[in-house]
């Protein structure tokens, strides 16, 4: 009898193993099954990148640190910046727009409309080398907005009111809990205008247009892709393969390898997307619009 056990310990104590540790090794297969490559050319290190601009634009961070990523990359040669985004908050905008032209310093950067691409998400993509819009898109929409909800009546009517102690005129500028005020509306209006032209002198010295004429291409005007070739807010039409070939043409590259985004990053940014929206549902900020 002890012979036996001798003989089976080894399958005995793999069997034991795996029985004690067998959620962790499945979480282990599908850990496997996600990240590891599909074939040999997955393993090949590209250069080329593609860079994704998708749903509303809260934070720029991580976008940004991938721009200056492909920038200080000497291997990467050409970059792609593929974009589906309504726009968002105006800060992370701009430091989307910044981080494409110190990009474009370094080596070609070509701007996709893969579906919409209005507002901050434009601002963000125009100092690449070109832009290129698939036919179905909606380009534009360079305009500001601020906007706010007025609850005194329903508040009203449930009994509630707000108190509170506040040092300076504009303090309570856009309050919710009553009509804002003349003084207050022509505060914001200062804002609002001040970041318009902002917006449109930039939209101006990066696509080389008349700032004179910016009622033409801004004033939040939604154009169709072939309407914004013709007030020059693109270069061009095509698809995702078409921007794909200019990137290669631009960088030189004889043997074009591009990069595989991450299953489970796409997976975070989807949801980073949905959060992002809900967020802004409730504390709306100044937006390009």
């Amino acid at each position: 009898m002890e012979l036996f056990k001798k003989l089976f310990l080894p399958i005995t104590v793999s069997m034991k193993y795996i029985q004690e540790h067998f959620k962790a090794m499945i979480f282990l297969l599908i850990l496997f099954l996600i990240f590891a490559p599909q074939s040999e050319k997955d393993l090949t290190s590209n250069n080329l990148q593609e860079i994704n601009l998708v749903g509303p634009i809260m934070d720029a961070s991580e976008i940004v640190e991938q721009i200056d990523e492909a920038a200080d990359n000497k291997q990467i040669k050409g970059v792609l910046l593929s974009v589906n985004s309504p726009g968002g908050a105006v800060a992370p905008s701009i430091e989307i727009s910044y981080a494409i032209k110190r990009l474009r310093a370094k080596k070609p950067v070509v701007a996709y409309a893969k579906g919409t691409m209005a507002s901050g998400s434009y601002y963000s993509s125009i100092w690449a080398n070109e832009i290129i819009a698939n036919p179905g898109s909606m380009i534009g929409s360079i305009g500001v907005i601020m906007e706010g909800t007025n609850l005194s009546e329903i508040m009203s009517k449930i009994g509630i009111k707000t108190q509170g102690v506040h040092a300076g005129k504009y303090k309570q500028l856009g309050t919710p809990y009553r009509k804002w005020k003349g003084y207050e509306v022509a505060e914001l209006n200062k804002v609002i205008q001040g970041t318009y032209d902002m917006f449109t002198q930039d939209v101006a010295n990066a696509r080389k247009l008349d700032i004179k004429k910016r009622d033409d291409f801004a004033n939040a005007h939604i154009f169709t892709s072939y309407q914004a070739k013709e007030v020059g807010l693109i270069d061009a039409l095509g698809v995702g393969y078409d921007a794909r070939l200019r990137v290669e043409s631009l960088s030189g590259v004889k043997n074009p390898v591009w990069n595989k985004e991450d299953k489970f990053d796409k997976l975070m940014k989807k949801l980073e997307v949905k959060t992002a929206a809900v967020i802004t549902t409730y504390f709306p900020p100044l937006v390009l619009r």
